[in-house]
């Protein structure tokens, strides 16, 4: 992993900012896309990251910092989305204009991210990690428009590991249960509702940042040369076993 040059979106987040963290200290350099640049200064104190600004959800902002970064650095090797948002709705309840924000803060950064990082990655190849969600591999009540969204990534790291395999660019993404998160707490700061979600995992926890930030990082490395088009759960065993503390 040493001097790896790697772009992460959502860099802020709880993820992020633990990918940004591992990966500084195993030497790569980080270039760390933010939306807000004021809470991206701990950031540059505790990795040293190249901050630069984004916002995930603009097409046009995606491609300028993939301009802006292979112009200042000389090119990518590997790339992690570490943006996302939660809603949880059944259909029926949810309007129009959330489904399609939930598509756009989940689907569309990650589309934007290929299209705009492949073609500088096509002559030295690379790593891309997308964050899909356990929730996109298992059926759970009230998750229709963030399962889809979720899903899509699924289907697009698939279709993009295919088309770009001779290129030598590896597509994977990780699919983790709930993550105490910024984004989770209307969950985890209700104490019955963090207790039924600890008992829906096998593990009889949620998880942590640094679980999902490790996963990642080893996706990134080069050492998994072999690994591509792959959805590696990192959810306590949330999509694929019988918890009996249900």
């Amino acid at each position: 992993m040493k001097n790896q040059k790697i772009v992460i979106l959502g860099a802020t987040g709880a993820v992020g900012r633990e990918l940004s963290k591992r990966l500084a200290v195993d030497g790569s350099t980080i270039i760390a896309g933010v939306r807000d640049r004021a809470k991206a200064e701990s950031l540059e104190e505790l990795s040293g990251a190249h901050i630069s600004e984004v916002d995930a959800t603009s097409w046009e902002s995606v491609g300028d910092l993939f301009k802006r970064t292979i112009s200042e650095h000389g090119g990518i090797d590997g790339v992690a989305v570490c943006v996302g948002s939660i809603l949880l709705k059944p259909a029926h309840l949810t309007s129009p204009e959330e489904f399609e924000a939930v598509m756009r803060q989940n689907l569309v950064p990650c589309f934007a991210t290929l299209r705009s990082c492949a073609r500088g990655m096509m002559k030295t190849g690379g790593s891309i990690v997308f964050v899909s969600s356990a929730a996109a591999r298992h059926g759970f009540p009230s998750h229709e428009a963030i399962a889809s969204a979720k899903a899509g990534i699924i289907g697009l790291t698939l279709s993009a590991a295919a088309t770009y395999a001779t290129n030598g660019i590896r597509v994977n993404c990780v699919a983790p249960g709930l993550v105490d998160s910024e984004m989770a707490r209307p969950i985890t700061q209700n104490e019955m509702s963090l207790k039924a979600s600890e008992g829906m995992h096998a593990l009889g926890r949620i998880g942590s940042p640094k679980d999902v930030a490790s996963a990642i990082a080893w996706l990134l490395d080069t050492e998994q040369s072999w690994v591509t088009g792959q959805t590696l759960g990192v959810d306590g065993g949330l999509s694929a076993l019988f918890s009996r503390k249900r």
